[in-house]
């Protein structure tokens, strides 16, 4: 997976999730048939040290289970439907492991890991050695609020790919991103708070921007004018129609 492309990647919101249940691998089938470049996911840590991928820390919202997953054994979240909420169509569709998702998306497809949690420091070697094993360390960049724990797998994994989020508007971006000291591969920032010359900076120091969470066509077509080198989107089939 080319981070890097002269054109602006489609990359699906926790697969298809506007026509799918996020973060299951239907919403990841889905959005590989509608043509995205890459996949924004989440993952967590259950109790016996399985990484799932799921947006919140609990099960209470996308499941009919309720807890804390990093208190529950993977046979607990196993037993969940992660589907019916969202439609009858999907019922019974399990949590996903990470590993089932780099099983099913190609090398081709990239892939966003979002990091929530740190487990106590448990999930950054986690992570870090279960895409060793299948060969996606350097093809995937990892983002998080949590800058602390990206510098953290940095370190540990000096290869993998690194992107800062930030929710605000920056006054001086690269500062923020050379302040950092280890090597940044991209900011993702939200789509509202971005400014043209801010990518064009960004771009110009060779890192690159995704931006979050874009589903209007006139929000897609001003971040395509500003020159983002990814947009996040729910609507991954609406944005390969506009992008080509």
């Amino acid at each position: 997976m080319n981070w890097q492309n002269a054109k602006t990647l489609v990359l699906a919101h926790r697969g298809s999730a506007s026509e799918a249940p996020e973060n299951t691998m239907a919403a990841l089938r889905l959005a590989l048939q509608q043509q995205c470049d890459a996949i924004e996911l989440d993952i967590h840590l259950t109790k016996d040290g399985e990484i799932v991928v799921c947006h919140d820390e609990t099960l209470d919202r996308t499941t009919n289970l309720r807890g804390c997953i990093g208190e529950m054994t993977l046979a607990d979240i196993r037993q969940a439907d992660a589907g019916s909420w969202f439609s009858d169509q999907y019922a019974g569709e399990p949590v996903p492991l990470l590993r089932e998702v780099l099983e099913l998306v190609p090398l081709e497809i990239g892939l966003n890991v979002e990091l929530k949690l740190s487990y106590g420091g448990s999930i950054e070697h986690k992570v870090v050695a279960l895409l060793r094993e299948y060969g996606r360390l350097s093809s995937v960049i990892f983002s998080s609020f949590d800058h602390r724990m990206l510098y953290r797998l940095k370190q540990l994994a000096p290869e993998a790919r690194i992107s800062l989020v930030y929710a605000g508007k920056l006054l001086r971006p690269l500062r923020l991103i050379e302040d950092f000291e280890l090597e940044v591969e991209a900011v993702s920032l939200h789509h509202a708070m971005v400014e043209r010359e801010d990518v064009m900076a960004i771009r110009n120091s060779g890192r690159q921007v995704i931006v979050w969470t874009v589903n209007e066509e006139e929000a897609m077509k001003r971040m395509l004018e500003c020159g983002v080198s990814a947009i996040i989107t729910d609507y991954p089939a609406k944005l390969r129609r506009i992008v080509g």
